[in-house]
């Protein structure tokens, strides 16, 4: 019972009028970011930090929290129409969003992605609010080895799920790390895979490789002579957005699955909505009887990314707030913006700031609802790009991916960059390499390090560190069962090929 009145004493601040008109201008923003390639909520949230220094902390909480979620929202609309992702988090969903597209029924993962984002957000809030406490133990739990073997899960899992040849899908997450390992070593500070460019000191933007691997690739792929892409005009009535009564069917488990590993995974600091989505994903290609539709169009591949996404987005605040660690860039920025008005996060920001603590969870629940109301009624506006002409969409296309890499350091050479390795993303695609576990690589290579390294410290140099807590060794039992799976699959597969040449 105290929860809910803690809850409606939230309502009763985030109902305010002026609360209330900074979390609709929060979440539109945060809409056109995601919509937008190459922009980012992060980006929009500084720029527009220097002006909440005038505001009181509650509606800058609310406005820049928004953003946050609203561009989850928006980032999965280029996603699936362009195969542009506006969100790193969005990436994965245009694996089976985008093919969708291509075959005429953008409607119905607009729509749904819409639904899922909703459930999903509404029902890790209310995880907040009656198990925040709970959570919040969880995540003291996890130590540098905790996220050391988690995100090596995330790997394997991503290599697992993303094609049938193993070998392939290994390379990439390992080339996905090399080339997230570029620039200045976290703890020597000398430069790596640099040769010798000043700018590649910060090392290689996600931003960059997500737009050359996903969105640049596939403009070239469609230049071919005998490319033969053709999208099919949808109308943009009701009935083109509504799945079938077995997509449906299948859309319900997957969301509630999405979400509750959104919601578990978005309390652990440095988990985030981008390793949420993914492994989501992995996650439904598992429990699936015919994984086979993977990649050509499952909706099931596109409501638990995004619902886990959302999901994760909300319960991310628990480690933000109450344990004084941002989850991500956007949590570092909040908590900037906290400390600089004078909040110190931490266990008592809940007993000593109610406003702010239960406020900010009300107004992400209006906000949600906001989110739906404001969205659906603009997807038939999206659908209709595609009907535009691919030789006038193919510019448009180029010219959105330029402007949004230069935006990421004012540099020409990030523009050429996104050349060379658009061309790399079209070999990759002739090969059948899949660019996702690539993505997860370059997220996650670097933290892998860093936690790796950190443990060790802690170990004395000997990795039996790895395996002395419980959560550790559990993770790191089922990556070897993931290796041994995929090792039995790909003699499976041989097998299999062998028996039909002969």
């Amino acid at each position: 019972m105290e929860s809910v009145a803690n809850l409606a004493h939230g309502f009763e601040v985030a109902l305010g009028l002026e609360n209330l008109l900074y979390c609709l201008v929060g979440v539109v923003l945060g809409t056109f970011v995601g919509v937008l390639p190459g922009l980012g909520t992060v980006t929009a949230i500084s720029m527009l930090l220097p002006f909440t220094f005038g505001l009181d902390p509650v509606p800058s909480i609310i406005m820049l929290s928004g953003i946050f979620y609203g561009g989850l929202f928006g980032g999965s609309t280029a996603s699936i129409l362009l195969n542009l992702p506006g969100t790193p988090a969005s990436a994965v969903v245009a694996l089976d969003g985008y093919p969708m597209a291509k075959a005429g029924r953008a409607g119905v993962p607009l729509f749904m992605t819409a639904v899922a984002s909703f459930v999903g957000g509404w029902s890790a809030i209310f995880a907040v609010v009656f198990a925040a406490p709970a959570i919040t133990q969880i995540a003291l739990e996890f130590g540098p080895s905790e996220y050391f073997s988690m995100m090596l899960f995330g790997l394997l899992a991503a290599a697992f799920f993303a094609t049938d040849s193993f070998l392939r899908a290994i390379g990439m997450v390992l080339v996905g790390i090399l080339m997230g390992l570029v620039g200045m070593d976290i703890v020597s500070g000398m430069m790596r895979f640099t040769f010798g460019i000043p700018i590649m000191a910060e090392g290689l933007s996600f931003i960059v490789v997500a737009m050359a691997l996903f969105g640049l690739s596939e403009v070239i792929r469609n230049l071919e002579p005998n490319a033969g892409r053709e999208i099919m005009k949808t109308g943009g009535g009701w009935r083109s957005m509504m799945p079938s009564r077995e997509e449906a069917k299948r859309s319900i488990g997957a969301i509630i699955r999405g979400t509750g590993l959104g919601s578990f995974l978005g309390a652990l600091p440095g988990a985030g909505p981008t390793i949420s989505s993914f492994i989501a994903y992995a996650l439904e290609t598992r429990v699936a009887r015919d994984p086979e539709r993977f990649g050509k169009g499952a909706i099931e591949g596109v409501v638990a990314p995004e619902a886990a996404n959302n999901a994760a987005a909300q319960t991310g605040y628990i480690p933000t707030l109450t344990l004084g660690i941002p989850g991500d860039a956007v949590g570092a920025l909040i908590l900037g913006m906290l400390i600089m008005n004078g909040i110190a996060p931490g266990p008592r920001v809940i007993s000593g700031h109610p406003d702010l603590f239960w406020g900010l969870l009300a107004s992400m629940l209006i906000g949600n609802f906001l989110l739906l109301w404001v969205n659906i009624p603009f997807i038939g506006i999206w659908v209709r790009i595609l009907s535009i002409p691919y030789r006038i969409l193919f510019p448009m296309i180029v010219i959105f991916l330029a402007i949004g890499v230069y935006s990421v350091a004012n540099s020409p050479f990030q523009v050429l960059l996104l050349a060379g390795l658009g061309i790399v993303g079209y070999l990759f695609m002739k090969l059948d390499c899949p660019a996702a576990p690539l993505l997860l690589g370059l997220i996650l290579g670097p933290m892998i390090e860093e936690n790796l390294r950190r443990a060790l410290l802690l170990g004395r140099g000997s990795p039996t560190i790895l395996f002395e807590t419980p959560i550790s060794a559990v993770l790191l039992a089922m990556c070897g069962l993931l290796l041994v799976l995929m090792v039995v699959r790909g003699v499976f597969g041989f097998l299999r090929k062998r028996s039909r040449v002969h």
